[in-house]
């Protein structure tokens, strides 16, 4: 109560921080006709003029009013877009670092514009950071003249591609308009560069891979804008990204276990928990179990491995389902983001879930997958300097932004006031009542003309709605993973009159819905059908098509506007609210509704006996719906559970890949040391010397008297890790521990110091850097594998009344001390053991056949990458034969050396 008085006399923080930028605002708009009377060249020197003010010693924020200006000038110039004032607020709160939320239809990609522009001025480089390749690439065409009018240069990074944008480049193909196309490092060297976050972190771990600095793709990250910051921050941070390489294990498991699933029954031999997605096996099913695969002991230590395997087949029978988690193609076992129901090529789930999947489908079984480099999206965008995100729904998490990404949310007024109208929830009985009543509602709102976007959940029911639609004669367009590669062109029409539409969750979409029609769209649709038409004839079509979209647009604002009906509630809030915002856009009318039943996956797994209850007392019956505020509130309420739920599994995530990004960071600072070129030979010498103040250690121990230390021992450990001739015992006796260590050390730096005259300097500094970075990569990649054993079973220490995150710091630990006491005796080890066969003049007979070089395979078992016998076509040469050269000489004194 307190607390809501305070607000009402002080306005909330969010009120406050708006007033604070309000002068802000005012100063930029007193730029304005100063701006607007500069002509385009003036307008592009004002570029430099500002880097050359930031030189001097000037802030981003001294230069930001006119800079922000002057941004405002050339849209409205070049794109014919002014920035309003709530724009510009908007672009104020990104340079600070904040989250900027914006409702739908606000701009938000005209808004990045002046963040970006500011923040690219010191030639650091600025990210705008997109969900997917389209809208990275529509975003850079879109916004790219601006940055070309100002004088900054533009890069687009794809998933196998990457362009620069420029306005006199002429492709082939419509959609890569002004898309040159470039090398990566390019296209990441451009003042901005938009992208989506799985390449910028998958860019960011393969750059950390490479044995080359000229290699690498990306510069120093200095300031991002992710573009529907919750959707990537939130909804994708359990999701870490992983690069990985296949293992030498059999597939033939994944086979003979998916033959055994489907004789288990579930509550006999199994129980399924929906809402932690984990399957547990009774004691009849183990006994099953080890029956049907004939061994004796299902946990034993030999058959750990089964166990993991048959639970990871009872998820994937009970717990995945087609065209919900996951779509067949071409094949292929294919992932359906789960939040924006787009496909994930590409992606695989791990620990061998994904195989159990393709068995369980009868699609051939890539190998498990050993992980190489991998990084949670909370740990990479943790690594710029500066972040800020734009979204139309992050006020709800704002407590996550803040405590895991120190983000703070902005909420940014509308430029006009939203009058749509949100209904409540209607909810039935089951689910055959309520598509029943979504078809006669969807039907009756076609008939007078008015558009609808149907919002649902997974492929299978937007296809299920689809087909009780054709059965009704109700024409409609369907927008889901399967054929993303038409949805901006689907949703762009959605505000059409008559259209229905039905669309797969409605996350990042990014296309606006234009009420009458999108009219760049149609035009867009004419050219591919007309390709020869002459420009005159184009802006007379463009003009038509414009003045017909105005006219359906009045009349569909008549009938209301878009309406929304979502066909069932999602495990967030956020996600309901993201497919509401898609109507009232820009103070436009539009209402939306929610039709629910209780055996909706939300109200059956997270509010099932409590909702139920309710429906009874408030008198259900079979087709007649209930709308009551008791039930919306129960049904928020479930929602908020899951919510909670799913923060603790990404805070437990964070806590847990922490640990890992402690060590992530030293192991690639150490390679990018060793990239650098920074000089090895210090380094190699400090290793040498702890190496072998453990061998001693171990062989000749302090206290020890020389009788009885063992010199077998410690002759075997120098061959072995300095590779050096083994010294007598005798004389070893008489030097004392000190002396020998002394002896010992003068020895092997003069093997040092002999190989490096051998090779030369410069080969020797090349050598001490590939050994390095080879046995660092192994090292690292058998540590991160050996850190997923250890944190899927650390849980059980729970049951030992120890916290099982302390215990894996204190391990995790443990593991990365003794993985660095490895890479230092390995490389070592490896360095001296090395050997370099130098190119001998070719004999006076003539050459030996050699095969050309072959292609390297990164695969197994492929005969043509198998190592092949080269025989000698000439005699060969004794040592102490005379030198085919004709010197006279033996060979050995001669080429032979």
């Amino acid at each position: 109560m307190l607390g809501i008085l305070i607000r009402k006399v002080i306005g909330t923080k969010n009120d406050r921080e708006l007033k604070r930028l309000a002068p802000v605002v005012q100063r930029i708009s007193a730029f304005e006709p100063a701006v607007a009377s500069l002509d385009d060249q003036q307008l592009r020197s004002k570029t430099e003029e500002f880097r050359s003010r930031l030189a001097a010693g000037a802030s981003l924020e001294d230069v930001l009013p006119e800079a922000f200006a002057v941004v405002r000038e050339t849209s409205k110039r070049r794109l014919g877009m002014r920035h309003f004032d709530v724009q510009l607020l908007g672009g104020i709160v990104l340079h600070e670092g904040k989250i900027s939320e914006m409702k739908t239809g606000e701009g938000k990609t005209l808004v990045a514009t002046l963040p970006l522009y500011l923040n690219a001025l010191p030639g650091l480089g600025a990210h705008l950071v997109t969900v997917n390749d389209y809208l990275a690439k529509r975003d850079a065409q879109w916004m790219g003249p601006i940055y070309h009018a100002l004088g900054l240069s533009v890069g687009v990074i794809q998933h196998e591609a990457a362009f620069r944008f420029d306005p006199t480049y002429e492709a082939a193909d419509r959609r890569l308009q002004h898309l040159r196309p470039v090398s990566r490092p390019e296209a990441y060297h451009a003042d901005i560069t938009y992208g989506t976050n799985n390449e910028f972190g998958f860019d960011y771990l393969r750059d950390n891979m490479t044995v080359d600095l000229s290699q690498g793709v990306q510069r120093e990250l200095h300031f991002a804008i992710v573009d529907e910051v919750d959707s990537i921050l939130i909804d994708e941070a359990r999701t870490p990204l992983i690069i990985s390489g296949p293992t030498e294990e059999s597939t033939d498991k994944y086979y003979r276990i998916n033959q055994i699933i489907p004789a288990l029954k579930e509550s006999e031999d199994y129980t399924v928990e929906e809402k932690t997605k984990t399957v547990t096996l009774t004691e009849e099913g183990n006994a099953k179990v080890e029956r049907l695969l004939g061994v004796s002991n299902l946990y034993d230590l030999s058959n750990m491995e089964l166990v993991h395997h048959v639970i990871q087949g009872l998820k994937a029978h009970t717990l995945f389902k087609r065209d919900v988690d996951y779509v067949v193609k071409d094949g292929e076992v294919m992932i359906v983001d789960e939040f924006t129901g787009r496909l994930m090529p590409g992606r695989r789930w791990s620990d061998g879930l994904h195989q159990a999947v393709e068995a369980k489908e009868g699609v051939k079984i890539a190998n498990e997958n050993q992980t190489l480099a991998s990084i949670t999206f909370q740990n990479y965008f943790r690594l710029y300097k500066k972040l800020a995100g734009m979204t139309g729904t992050a006020d709800t998490e704002a407590a996550e932004f803040a405590k895991i990404y120190n983000l703070d949310v902005m909420v940014i007024p509308p430029n006009r006031n939203m009058i749509r109208k949100d209904y409540a929830d209607v909810v039935y009985r089951t689910e055959p009542e309520k598509f029943n009543a979504i078809v006669d509602e969807v039907g009756e709102l076609n008939q007078k003309g008015q558009p609808v976007l149907v919002g649902t959940i997974s492929i299978e029911k937007s296809e299920r709605l689809s087909g009780l639609l054709k059965h009704q004669g109700v024409k409609h367009s369907v927008l889901n993973a399967k054929y993303h590669e038409k949805e901006a062109e689907i949703i762009a029409q959605a505000g059409s009159k008559g259209a229905v539409t039905i669309a797969t969750n409605m996350a990042g979409r990014g296309t606006d819905i234009l009420l009458g029609g999108n009219p760049e769209f149609l035009f867009k649709r004419h050219l591919i059908q007309q390709t020869e038409m002459p420009p005159a004839e184009q802006a007379r079509l463009l003009e038509r098509i414009k003045k017909e979209c105005e006219a359906e647009k009045a009349e569909v604002v008549t009938l209301g506007g878009l309406h929304i009906l979502g066909t069932e509630r999602h495990e967030s809030r956020r996600i309901d609210n993201q497919l509401r915002g898609r109507a009232g856009r820009q103070g436009d009318p539009g209402s939306s509704r929610f039709y629910l039943s209780l055996e909706d996956d939300l109200m059956r797994i997270f509010g099932s006996e409590r909702i139920s209850g309710l429906m009874q007392r408030l008198g259900m019956e079979e087709g007649i719906p209930i709308e009551h505020r008791m039930v919306t509130r129960a049904i928020e309420n479930a929602q908020k559970k899951v919510e909670a739920h799913n923060f603790d599994i990404r805070k437990q995530l964070l806590e847990y890949d922490d640990v890992m990004n402690k060590q992530r960071e030293v192991v690639y600072e150490q390679r990018r040391r060793v990239l650098r070129g920074e000089n090895l030979t210090d380094l190699f010498l400090g290793m040498i010397d702890d190496r072998l103040n453990e061998i001693l250690d171990l062989y000749c121990p302090e206290g020890v008297y020389p009788e009885e230390w063992d010199f077998k021992g410690l002759n075997e450990a120098l061959a072995r890790q300095f590779a050096m001739n083994p010294e007598a015992e005798s004389e070893m006796k008489d030097l004392g521990r000190t002396a020998l260590r002394e002896h010992l050390i003068q020895k092997i730096d003069e093997a040092y110091k002999k190989k490096e005259a051998e090779l030369g300097e410069p080969l020797m500094r090349q050598l001490e850097k590939m050994v390095t970075l080879r046995v660092m990569d192994t090292q690292w990649k058998d540590h991160l594998l050996a850190m997923d054993y250890l944190k899927e079973g650390i849980g059980l220490r729970g049951y030992g009344q120890k916290d099982p995150l302390v215990e894996y710091k204190r391990e995790g630990f443990q593991m990365f001390a003794a993985m660095m006491d490895r890479i230092k005796n390995d490389a070592v080890e490896h360095l001296f053991k090395i050997q370099v066969v130098k190119d001998q003049p070719a004999p006076a007979a003539r050459p030996a056949a050699v095969p050309p070089p072959q292609r390297l395979q990164f695969s197994r078992g492929d005969a043509a990458a198998q190592p092949k016998t080269v025989h000698r076509d000439v005699q060969k040469v004794g040592r102490n034969d005379p030198c085919p050269c004709g010197s006279g000489k033996k060979y050995k004194k001669c080429h032979g050396k």
